[in-house]
């Protein structure tokens, strides 16, 4: 797979039927290894451990209705009180990040009410903090580090 812009992480993988599976922590189990799952996986170890959030707070591929549409999100972090504090969506490596990527990520937050954005597709990564109050986010240099509360 390709080096991507995050440092370097062991992974654990798995071949069978001619296909390469990657362990997923959160999900404990083996996903088969597509150039996006490969940004997810990195993604996930990027918020453990350079963001030391706990593991008990990431949420991975899960279903979210958006407009009464099933769609799936990449990323969650929950915040210890159920809220959610960072959304993440990932892309390919050969995907641009484009507007279209920041349309997907503001449809899905309108559901999902996210404290920070970030969408990566392994080799750009792109923070947002939201303002609710005066409808619009602002970039961030990256994201901030877990606190507890």
């Amino acid at each position: 797979m390709q080096q991507l812009n995050f440092p370097s992480y062991s992974f654990r993988f798995k071949n069978s039927e001619n296909k390469v599976s990657i362990f997923d922590e959160i999900r404990k189990k083996f996903i088969i290894l597509t150039p996006e799952e490969w940004v997810r996986q990195h993604v996930v170890r990027f918020l453990l451990e350079e963001k030391k959030i706990p593991k008990s707070l990431i949420n991975v591929e899960k279903v979210l209705f958006v407009n009464g549409l099933r769609k799936r999100y990449d990323v969650v972090v929950f915040n210890s009180d159920g809220s959610i504090n960072i959304l993440v969506e990932c892309k390919a490596p050969e995907v641009k990040i484009a507007q279209a990527t920041f349309d997907q990520i503001a449809r899905y937050n309108m559901t999902m009410n996210a404290t920070l954005l970030m969408v990566s597709n392994g080799l750009n990564h792109y923070f947002c903090q939201m303002d609710y109050e005066n409808e619009k986010y602002h970039f961030l240099p990256d994201l901030p580090q877990y606190k507890t509360n």
